[in-house]
Order: C-alpha cells, then structure tokens, then sequence
C-alpha cells in the first residue's frame, strides 16, 4: 500500500494508475474510528483479489496535512475513490461492509 504525503506525489499516481480504482484512506493516529477501518483496510490492500485492478494508498493527515487540506478532508476517516485521474466517490466512517460493497460497486464502472 502506497502512502502519499504531497499533492504531487497523489497526482502521480492519480496519471499512473491507468484504468485501475484508486482507494485511498485519510487518517490519523488519534482518530478512534480509523484504529478500526485501519486494520480492515490494509487486510483488504494485501488481498488478492484486488492486486489486479485496485490501487490502496493512505495518507496520514497530520504528516500531510496541506494535502488534507487542499482536498477538502473535513472528517476521519474519510476513504475517497478515484478513476481515470477523478475523484468518483466518498465515504466516511468505519463500516467495512460499507467498504467492501463500494469497492466491489465501482471496480464495474
């Protein structure tokens, strides 16, 4: 799973993704909900099933915090979904089935 600290290295990978889904968990270390989805989701970034069309990355907002902001993160953890370079969806909070049933939602599109 990558980490992503700047604007720039986000871009990056938003251009070098190809067609692949984009998943990427903001969090931080004293954020409750995101000690729970944390685990969750780095279980599923190792999954295979996954390695062929989705990318996870995280992005910690205290060591990044002018990414969080440029961004527009309001709450922890947000997980954003991107595709072909563009944001296509959000969620907040710590639902992993909520999780799964958008990762699974989007890979079709």
């Amino acid at each position: 799973m990558k980490e992503i600290f700047t604007q720039e290295e986000l871009d990056d990978l938003l251009k070098s993704a190809g067609h692949k889904l984009i998943i990427i968990d903001f969090w931080a270390t004293w954020c409750g909900p995101c000690k729970v989805i944390g685990p969750m989701f780095r279980k599923l970034a190792h999954d295979s099933e996954y390695e062929k069309d989705v990318i996870f990355a995280s992005v910690d907002v205290d060591e990044a915090n002018e990414l969080a902001e440029e961004i527009g993160i309001e709450c922890m953890p947000t997980i954003m979904f991107f595709k072909d370079g563009e944001k296509i969806d959000e969620m907040s909070g710590a639902n992993k089935a909520k999780l799964v049933e958008k990762i699974e939602e989007l890979r079709k599109k």
